[in-house]
């Protein structure tokens, strides 16, 4: 449990009478689809400095977060609860997402989907429902852009595995931080997600897009590396061990799933997110190899408390599998904006 201060006690207070003077506070919430999100939410800047904040709260322990919990109705798909009390940004709520791979072959729908719950710290009435989806896809590759440049931020090349939403994030971030990159590589198993990926980026990166023919080609050439697939118990070791070299940072947000997991068990240093996440993912058998050692979380290094690399012949893997931290903060900021403007719908409770 956080103890918050004097000055965010009074900040809770404040932002409570701001609420007032929008909502009927106990009686009504403001409803938020995904595209009113989109309206009312932070572009790339400003969410790497939304996450950054969260991020060092983290790292601070200023927060209150427990590992995400999960339910598992089939072996392939997951869904998680994710609450988080953030006094930093006055805010708390609970996301609840979902993971179904088969969605969209199979119904035509979305893999993911889920809806996140904001609350007034004041009084704890909910005060917005909103879509929980975009603010997911802009806050994860923030924090693999924020923790590239903390470990890596003279790199050349950054490669990225996985080419849907997170893949195409993934490149639009990481251009705003390592800021001496040359090439982009990417590799997807289906030609047409690294067009689409490319096309969809086309005005923003100017860095050559490279479409790899080979995951062996991407983590050969690549100072800094990325995957965003989907994540399974077993993992399926298809970046092998001897194609990563001294000097690598590579940022996972799938687990282990990617990655042959003697790469992260005989890394330099293996930094993650959250230690109790990963420590629950361990213990529900998804690092059946062993969980490495960790060295510290990354909001640690964000806030300058923790050493990241230490030599450029290290081998660093840091892996982000999202925190919710981060999504409260991010769903403040949508929410602040939705109400400023009079963006959504209020609801009766």
């Amino acid at each position: 449990m956080y103890a918050a201060t004097k000055q965010q006690l009074d900040s809770f207070e404040r932002y409570h009478e701001y609420l007032k003077t929008r909502l009927d506070l106990g009686r009504e919430l403001l409803w938020l689809t995904k595209d009113e999100c989109i309206e009312a939410g932070p572009d790339i800047e400003e969410t790497l400095e939304i996450v950054k904040s969260a991020m060092i709260s983290h790292g601070k322990k200023e927060y209150e977060m427990p590992a995400k919990i999960g339910i598992h109705p089939y072996g392939d798909v997951f869904f998680h609860a994710m609450p988080a009390y953030v006094p930093t940004s006055t805010a708390c709520g609970a996301k609840w997402i979902e993971c179904f791979p088969r969605n969209p072959k199979q119904y035509n729908l979305p893999q993911t989907t889920g809806l996140q719950i904001m609350n007034d710290v004041v009084t704890g009435v909910p005060i917005a429902v909103m879509d929980c989806t975009w603010l997911t896809a802009m806050r994860t590759p923030a924090v693999t852009a924020l923790a590239a440049e903390a470990l890596h931020p003279h790199a050349k090349t950054f490669g990225m595995f996985g080419c849907g939403v997170q893949g195409i994030n993934h490149v639009r971030y990481i251009v705003k931080t390592l800021k001496e990159l040359e090439q982009i590589y990417i590799y997807d198993k289906f030609p047409e997600c690294m067009d689409r990926l490319i096309e969809t980026v086309k005005d923003e990166v100017e860095i050559p897009i490279i479409k790899a023919d080979s995951i062996e080609e991407v983590a050969k050439r690549c100072d800094v590396m990325s995957s965003a697939t989907f994540i399974v118990r077993e993992p399926m070791s298809l970046v092998k061990k001897e194609w990563v070299r001294k000097g690598q940072t590579i940022l996972p947000c799938d687990l282990n799933t990617f990655w042959a997991p003697e790469i992260a068990l005989e890394a330099d240093q293996y930094f993650v997110d959250s230690i109790d996440e990963h420590e629950l993912f361990a213990d529900m058998g998804y690092f059946p190899d062993g969980l490495p050692k960790i060295a510290a979380e990354t909001g640690e290094l964000l806030a300058g408390l923790k050493q990241g690399r230490s030599g450029a012949d290290e081998l660093i893997v840091c892996s982000n599998i999202g925190i919710s931290v981060n999504d409260i903060a991010m769903g403040k900021a949508i929410m602040d904006k939705a109400l400023e403007k009079g963006i959504g719908t209020k609801l009766k409770l």
